[in-house]
């Protein structure tokens, strides 16, 4: 199973970015599939999930600003995230709690990181 997130890079305070997470490989069901972030000098960060059925967790500090969706066909999240800050300059990361098989339990994989830079 592999997870590929995509969509980072450098944009203006105020600014909007669409970042994308696909999972690709031996996937029977995907439960939930969330984004984290992890800034410089600081831990992991929890930003949003999304389950199955649509319902969504959102951090604090991203309410009103980031959306969580997903295409289940697709096996792929989405994270639109709309007025950034410098301080939402970090790696995103997107994960998956999943099972590979029927016979399988869920484990969580987690994708390489996409850089998102907030700066003038």
């Amino acid at each position: 199973v592999q997870l590929v997130e995509s969509g980072g890079g450098l944009v203006q305070p105020g600014g909007s970015l669409r970042l994308s997470c696909a999972a690709s490989g031996s996937i029977f069901s995907i439960n939930a599939m969330g984004w984290y972030r992890q800034a410089p000098g600081k831990e992991r960060e929890f930003l949003a999930d999304i389950l199955g059925g649509g319902s969504t967790n959102y951090a604090d500090s991203v309410k009103g600003r980031f959306t969580i969706s997903r295409d289940n066909a697709k096996n792929t999240v989405y994270l639109q995230m709309n007025s950034l800050r410098p301080e939402d300059t970090a790696v995103y990361y997107c994960n998956a709690d999943l099972r590979s098989s029927v016979w399988a339990t869920s484990t969580t994989y987690w994708g390489q990181g996409t850089q998102v830079t907030v700066s003038s």
